[in-house]
């Protein structure tokens, strides 16, 4: 983003923040999709009550215990609040795809074919250092601090277009590995429901939600061309996979057992490299090859040089005809997932704002989260994307359209003798005439030789 949501937060006082969100909870319609997803009444408040109360705590600075167990004006009661996220029956996957659906199409209607729209995989750690009898609880690495951490971690997929950022999907993840584990799946629940079946993919490995998630944003309606991955990801076998679906972008990681086909021998990528014929100076791109995936698929390799001590970095296209600086610029995109995860940690209370031992309570409060970040995400658009504030600002803002110059100024121009026809009762006529003068002078002025119908598509 190039504005981040904390600017946003800090330009509307509490009270103006909770009357924006109210309005986006009637426009979207939370409590149909909270119905839709079965988190339905049992007893006590309803559903989009306590939604709403929970939803609006990280706006009002507090947690869960501040703003709802010891704040008396609250309609919602503790009991409601912790029944409410610790239901294993609630579909908060439902929810965050419908939600989510709901504002990718309102964000997508501001863009044009051209936009580059992208999928992005990445995790984060999930901390839990001072809990011990959290469900699921387990021994993570920490890939920032290179240490292991109680907790887990959060695989998440999302979308963003390289202006917004939207969260589609999670999983929370414990570890596969039994020793790991400080603590078990509670033996209670009914193995016919969703919070049953998101334990099941907690201890289930990283690489085996790739496909699923993505086919269900692609389900969706997200009309993204490829997906943006880490190296921690980028094993040929999931690369293969994922290719079925979508192309892949990706950094490489020099692994023994990763190999390449190329010429006819299987290399890891440091062997690869080594073969390959190096650009001297200062090249962008220090050597590339096409290399055969384990499906049998073919795939480009591009080596980029860096500061590290081999000296190079390596990316991966399974798009062959997508050139080399192309590859480099979409992978750059990569970085909004990081904004995000740096967002909902500090900002929008994901980890320190509720304390449960209860697995489905972790999966609910961070659907929450994500539900914060993204409405967010869609008011940041609305508000700092100038195209919002009509068609003048839609049609003149270059920074987040790929429409030429003479285009933006031929459609502003009509804009403005809109208004000067209305104010000085001109004629169709000489409206046109005014507009053929001036668009033919700027022609004039940057060299361009056409005539004003042939340019601007009269």
């Amino acid at each position: 983003m190039n504005t981040t949501l904390t600017n946003v937060e800090n330009q509307m006082t509490n009270s103006e923040q909770i009357g924006v969100l109210n309005d986006y909870f009637t426009k979207f319609k939370i409590g149909k999709l909270l119905n839709q997803s079965g988190i339905v009444k049992t007893k006590g408040a309803s559903p989009l009550a306590i939604f709403t109360a929970l939803f609006n705590l990280a706006f009002h600075n507090k947690n869960l215990y501040q703003g709802i167990v010891k704040n008396k004006k609250v309609d919602v009661d503790k009991d409601a609040a912790y029944n409410f996220l610790n239901s294993p029956t609630y579909n908060w996957r439902r929810f965050t795809l419908q939600l989510c659906r709901r504002i990718y199409f309102i964000i997508r209607k501001l863009l044009d074919d051209s936009s580059e729209e992208v999928l992005i995989f990445d995790d984060s750690t999930y901390s839990r250092n001072r809990s011990k009898k959290v469900e699921l609880l387990s021994r993570v690495f920490d890939h920032t601090d290179m240490k292991y951490i109680k907790g887990f971690r959060m695989l998440t997929l999302g979308w963003s277009d390289g202006n917004s950022f939207l969260g589609l999907d999670f999983a929370l993840l414990s570890s596969v590995d039994k020793k790991n584990r400080y603590n078990e799946i509670n033996p209670d629940i009914d193995k016919r429901t969703c919070g049953y079946h998101r334990r099941q993919e907690a201890v289930t490995k990283t690489t085996a939600h790739l496909v699923p998630m993505v086919k269900r944003a692609l389900d969706m309606g997200v009309r993204a061309k490829y997906i943006l991955m880490d190296s921690w990801f980028s094993m040929p076998s999931a690369i293969a996979n994922l290719r079925e679906y979508i192309h892949v972008i990706c950094m490489l990681k020099d692994h023994p057992k990763w190999l390449y086909e190329y010429q006819g021998k299987k290399l890891r990528l440091s062997e690869l490299y080594g073969k390959l014929k190096k650009k001297r100076g200062r090249a962008k791109v220090k050597a590339q090859a096409i290399v055969t995936l384990s499906n049998g698929k073919q795939a480009k390799i591009i080596f980029v040089p860096c500061d590290k001590k081999r000296g190079w970095l390596a990316l991966l296209s399974t798009d062959l005809a997508l050139p080399n600086e192309e590859i480099i610029r979409l992978y750059g995109k990569r970085w909004d997932i990081e904004v995000f995860f740096k967002m909902c940690k500090q900002h929008l209370k994901l980890v320190k704002e509720i304390q449960i031992r209860n697995y489905d309570g972790l999966v609910g409060h961070t659907s929450l989260v994500i539900a914060r970040y993204n409405i967010l995400s869609l008011y940041q658009r609305q508000c700092m994307d100038q195209r919002s504030f009509g068609e003048l600002f839609r049609a003149c803002n270059d920074e987040m359209t790929n429409l030429s110059f003479m285009v933006s100024l031929e459609r502003i121009m009509r804009l403005a003798l809109v208004n000067i026809r209305q104010l000085f009762n001109f004629t169709e006529r000489m409206v046109q005439v005014m507009l053929d003068q001036v668009m033919g002078q700027a022609l004039k002025y940057f060299g361009f030789s056409s005539r004003p119908e042939e340019l601007l598509g009269v």
